[in-house]
């Protein structure tokens, strides 16, 4: 058993574990980062990267069934399903591996195994037999041991007929017909890629509207576009129960008139949240606070302990992987003594990457007059893109939210062709503060994409020329 000393210990290897402990390494901190599972997270190994490559097949199956458009006949074509799969697998341990990498080259000290907090400057280390491995003496502890799928009274997940987004990723073969319960980003992300390899696909929200949480005009325009697909979307529609039935599933689900009625299925797919992993890691028994679920945390990171602090999904929402790793770097600042200004909330992107896909950032147009602001807003359609239409991609649209007062951007709301690259200038834009006239007064090169926002912004000011 090895005793060893830190400034720093993290526990959890994700995109805010692994992100902490490189930057507090680089600031001169003595630190070590503790995993039990593989380098990475859940974002890395089962969640954000494996399923980009997946959704790329989706993108390269849909090219092949449309491809006469763009001039190809192609006629006969075999799916090797099992090769899609080991393709996004492959891609995840290649990034895992890559952590590994980025811990030698910042001297960033790596142990396996589970951490337990004994005490605020103790934390112990046990292999999967439950032995001591190694003891860690250390001056700040950092708790980044994120989420997985939550579970519900009446689902009952036996991760093969009813199943998470982990064996989502790792399916043998795309089966004939899924219900998904949950219309968040996961539960749109597998929709459109299981539907885009033959699968029926049943969505099923307990909200008025799929993507619930982005702009009205986002998801109306994307429950049409999944509806042209062949999705089936039941809003509205609460699920009461999901259970394995012979060689498939049974889901029992009733509508806003309080109507039952049971769906089947060859599978169901739970999407209905997440829960924070804050069990077996001596929370109780150091008394740290917890909320809802979630660790408790000031405007430091700090929780009711001074030397412990909690980021990522365990400290609460947004769940987001960027979100996670801009906390690391904050606290890895703060802990060295560095001035920072902590994470600005309000700046922080939300995507989504189905077909189209989806990206915003601030407020609503609901949320924005709620707020009492007087809007001036703006939208540009994808069907009067001349790169939208080379691409064969022209659906969705951009829009901007301004207050009409001062002219800042107070939103950003973007469906359709690689949306989620160009909400990087909307982001810098509200950092920024920028107004309308300085967004559409600044040259976009011609054609892009990115043309959209120039003129969306335009058009919020009556200056449009190409709409």
């Amino acid at each position: 058993m090895s005793n060893l000393e830190f400034d720093v210990a993290v526990i959890g290897a994700g995109p805010g574990g692994y992100v902490a402990a490189i930057r507090a390494s680089q600031l001169g901190l003595k630190t070590i980062c503790i995993e039990k599972a593989d380098l990475g997270g859940v974002c890395l190994n089962w969640g954000c990267i494996p399923t980009k490559a997946l959704l790329k097949n989706a993108e390269l199956m849909n090219f092949i069934k449309n491809s006469e458009e763009f001039g190809f006949e192609i006629k006969d074509y075999n799916v090797d399903f099992s090769k899609v799969i080991k393709r996004s697998r492959d891609v995840s341990s290649k990034m895992s591996a890559g952590i590994a990498f980025l811990f030698k080259k910042n001297k960033v000290d790596y142990v396996k195994g589970s951490a337990f907090i004994k005490s605020k400057n103790l934390i112990e280390v046990k292999n999967i037999s439950g032995e001591i491995t190694d003891t860690i003496n250390c001056k700040n502890i950092v708790i980044s041991t994120g989420s997985r799928p939550r579970m519900f009274p009446g689902i009952n997940v036996d991760h093969k007929y009813v199943i998470t987004s982990k064996e989502a990723l790792i399916q043998k073969q795309a089966p004939k017909s899924m219900i998904i319960m949950g219309a968040g980003a996961i539960g749109v992300e597998f929709a459109y890629f299981y539907n885009s390899f033959g699968t029926e696909i049943t969505i099923i929200e307990m909200m008025d509207r799929i993507l619930p949480i982005e702009d009205k005009d986002i998801s109306s325009e994307l429950g049409r576009n999944y509806r042209k697909s062949g999705i089936k979307t039941l809003i509205n529609t609460k699920v009461i129960s999901a259970d394995k039935k012979g060689n498939g599933v049974e889901v029992k689900i009733q509508k806003k008139d309080g109507t039952e009625e049971t769906l089947t299925a060859d599978i169901a797919l739970n999407a209905i949240g997440i829960q924070a992993n804050i069990e077996g890691i001596g929370l109780e028994e150091m008394g740290i606070q917890v909320e809802r679920g979630f660790i408790k945390i000031d405007n430091n990171f700090k929780t009711n302990i001074d030397n412990i602090y909690a980021i990522g999904d365990v400290a609460g929402p947004p769940w987001l992987a960027h979100k996670a790793s801009a906390e690391g770097i904050a606290l890895a600042e703060y802990l060295a003594g560095h001035t920072n200004n902590g994470v600005n909330y309000k700046l922080i992107p939300g995507c989504t990457y189905c077909n189209p896909q989806v990206a915003s950032i601030g407020l609503t147009e609901e949320k924005a007059k709620e707020a009492g602001y007087e809007l001036k807003i703006g939208k540009f359609p994808f069907t009067a893109s001349g790169k939208a239409h080379g691409i064969g991609e022209a659906k969705g649209f951009v829009k901007l939210i301004f207050n009409a007062k001062y002219g800042e951007l107070l939103g950003a709301h973007l469906i359709g062709p690689e949306v989620t690259e160009m909400i990087g200038e909307m982001v810098l834009a509200m950092n920024l503060e920028a107004t309308g006239p300085s967004i559409f007064k600044s040259i976009h090169a011609h054609p892009t994409l990115n043309e959209g926002i120039m003129e969306a912004a335009a058009a919020a000011w009556g200056e449009a020329v190409n709409i």
